[in-house]
């Protein structure tokens, strides 16, 4: 017997799990399910990490990845798709596969080349595949300045506008560069949105002090889910930046090293009232 409920849109996460809790799946049900959405996921690897870095990474079976997949998007009526951690170009492919098949679904990306620690993240084979096949797929990418140099291939030298310039020409619908990587303004984080008709989007931020595990999980999840309520791609963009920069300024330590978005801070700041 089906009860009536209130409709809540589903978004599929496929990203790997953090056993800290402070980025990976974990971060993108709290962000998703704090952003009004319902948080499907599928696994694509192990880690073994730390709020330091991340030691050992354990990708699933590209069958299994798929299997996960598809179980959501046969059963599910999917409003978005947020990508995180891949783990293998293998785990890639049935990615892309399944989003070829699926092109009404708009789909996030946060290209997570690296661990904050510094921990190599992605084969060379991973990030041509993710180059050539999956950005096309992409409604939104979202690299810092780091990985978006990298994934341009444009090099460290070349300004920003450019590596978006060359994203977009891989076939991106949209870029957002984010500034928390970017040290050259000590007092600000400065968010630039590039699109496909050459509209720019720039939100800046007081720069909080310390560093975070899991902001880049936050920021791609709390996207997705605004995309997946059917907001404009600008309002979805004001409305994740003030949230995630709201969850890193009240965000808290578990560990030894990097703190973790506080991403369930509205929902603690209601109960205390």
């Amino acid at each position: 017997m089906h009860s009536k409920t209130e409709h809540r849109p589903v978004v599929l996460a496929i990203g790997g799990h953090d056993p800290g809790g402070g980025a990976g799946i974990q971060a993108d049900i709290e962000a998703i399910g704090a952003n009004g959405c319902h948080p499907a996921t599928a696994i694509t690897c192990l880690t073994v990490q730390d709020s330091c870095n991340v030691s050992q990474l354990i990708p699933l079976a590209a069958e299994h990845l798929t299997a996960q997949c598809k179980a959501v998007l046969d059963d599910c009526s999917v409003s978005a798709i947020k990508i995180g951690l891949l783990g293998s170009s293998q785990a890639a492919d049935g990615v892309i596969r399944l989003l070829r098949a699926s092109p009404q679904i708009p789909v996030i990306l946060d290209p997570v080349l690296a661990a904050g620690g510094g921990s190599e993240l992605v084969s060379e084979q991973l990030l041509d595949k993710i180059r050539e096949e999956l950005l096309p797929l992409c409604r939104l990418i979202t690299p810092n300045t780091v990985e978006a140099a990298r994934l341009s291939a444009g090099g460290s030298s070349a300004g920003l506008d450019r590596h978006a310039e060359i994203l977009l020409q891989l076939g991106c619908g949209s870029v957002l560069i984010t500034g928390t990587h970017d040290e050259s303004d000590p007092n600000r984080v400065i968010n630039r949105l590039y699109r496909a008709d050459k509209q720019t989007m720039i939100r800046q931020y007081p720069r909080l002090p310390g560093e975070y595990h899991g902001s880049g999980c936050t920021l791609a999840a709390a996207l997705a889910a605004s995309i997946g309520r059917g907001q404009s791609l600008e309002n979805a963009t004001q409305t994740a930046l003030d949230y995630s920069w709201n969850c890193l300024q009240k965000g808290y330590r578990t560990g030894r090293c990097q703190s973790i978005p506080n991403r369930w801070f509205e929902t603690l700041s209601n109960n205390s009232r």
